[in-house]
């Protein structure tokens, strides 16, 4: 029964936040007790709203925090038996985790694995490893599952060696029986030498990394400049375009007017002419009708009498042939127009083929001789167009300038030598 005393004490006793004895213990309206700096820490990384980290219970109001004396009484009492609180459910090791390898029954996490044991430990089990000086010297790690695969599953022992032949770990029996003769290092050794190649990858992918990102930098400046200058171009666009269909129109409105008051022009014209020839036709419709009459009389006598009163013809003021156009008479108005749709027609269809961004990025510069050899081109000089002071030497690789002259034509067909 004391025992169960015991245990629930130290139940009673531990907070839930640090997993240790409470320290300074508060409780909290809702009956759960922490260490006070364990729930000031909690709540001081909520904004508004605190809540109990057990319960969930929230609370509008920052609840004050006092110093419970009865558990801190229990803790005091706890201290001095040596016993230490039960480590919580969340400390034991889960289906995920890496167990203790020392531990028994339900066995706790391990937070340390020994490379030269070959074994996990919790923080319990691994204090030896702190205070023993031999096994200070062993290698601790992070808690790793992948311990057995460092042991020879021929000889049972640890691989701490590496046969460079073959490119994979033994033992040291291996190096001696199936490795006889191999070229073989020390596992450490060849860590060694691979973490060089390794951080060699590393600076490599680093730089290319640095040479990408300052790429696509660039291509993000690209971007926004074509954004930028396609919305100007845009914007400049439908203003000209906004310019010129108000200057066509106006150009329309005043081929029209012009086309109006030709149009009135050439029918007053024309009107003038028909009354006049109109009123020649009424005359002489009246000279022709007392004519007829004239023509009529049956006493020669009055013929005679009144014929010379007739007064003679006048001739027509307008020519006999009228020039009249039976097709439209603004022809060269409607093929004015006609012509500049097809200049409009191709301006516009020049316009749209000259829109092509190109976004590639430039070539860069080079640097190593590999580099400007990769631009290097054969040539050849025609000595028949070359200038006088101008020679080819050496197999006709190099072209020399000279002072003086050699006595060749214009058109040489042989090239000089030096």
């Amino acid at each position: 029964m004391a025992q169960k005393g015991v245990d629930l004490d130290q139940e009673t006793i531990s907070c839930s936040i640090c997993l240790d004895l409470l320290k300074d213990p508060v409780t909290i309206p809702c009956g759960h007790s922490y260490c006070m700096k364990c729930i000031q820490r909690n709540w001081d990384e909520e904004e508004i709203i605190h809540s109990c980290p057990q319960c969930r219970k929230t609370f509008t109001q920052r609840p004050v925090l006092v110093k419970s004396t009865v558990l801190a009484d229990l803790v005091e009492q706890l201290k001095k038996t040596g016993l230490q609180a039960a480590p919580a459910d969340h400390c034991y090791a889960g289906p995920g985790d890496v167990s203790c390898d020392v531990c028994s029954g339900r066995k706790l996490k391990a937070i340390k694995s020994c490379l030269n044991c070959l074994a996990s430990y919790c923080e319990k089990h691994l204090q030896r490893h702190l205070d023993v000086a031999p096994l200070k010297k062993h290698k601790l790690v992070e808690p790793s599952k992948n311990l057995q695969e460092n042991i020879c599953s021929i000889h049972d022992e640890v691989m701490k060696m590496f046969c460079r032949t073959d490119q994979k770990c033994i033992c040291y029996l291996c190096s001696v029986e199936e490795h006889e003769g191999h070229k073989i290092v020390s596992a450490a050794a060849e860590r060694t030498e691979r973490q060089r190649d390794l951080e060699e990858s590393q600076q490599q992918i680093q730089q290319r990394i640095q040479d990408r990102e300052k790429e696509v930098k660039l291509l993000q400046q690209q971007l926004e400049a074509i954004n930028h200058s396609a919305d100007q171009t845009v914007k400049d666009s439908e203003e000209i375009f906004t310019q010129m269909i108000h200057l066509i129109q106006k150009r329309s409105s005043d081929v029209k007017q012009k086309i109006r008051s030709q149009q009135q022009t050439e029918v007053s014209g024309v009107k003038d002419v028909k009354e006049q020839l109109e009123q020649e036709i009424t005359e002489l419709k009246r000279r022709d009708a007392e004519l007829k009459q004239l023509s009529l009389t049956e006493d020669h006598s009055q013929f005679l009498l009144h014929y010379p009163s007739l007064p003679p013809l006048r001739e027509s003021t307008h020519s006999s042939s009228i020039n009249v156009r039976p097709q439209r008479y603004f022809e060269d108005v409607t093929a004015a127009v006609s012509e500049l749709r097809g200049i409009l027609q191709d301006i516009l269809r020049e316009s749209l083929t000259a829109t092509h961004v190109d976004v590639s990025l430039p070539e860069p510069e080079p640097k190593s001789r590999a580099d400007f050899l990769s631009y290097s081109r054969q040539i050849t000089l025609d000595p028949n167009t070359a200038r006088k002071p101008v020679i080819q030497v050496r197999r006709k690789r190099i072209v020399r300038q000279i002072q003086r002259l050699p006595s060749y034509s214009d058109h040489a067909e042989e090239d000089a030598t030096s």
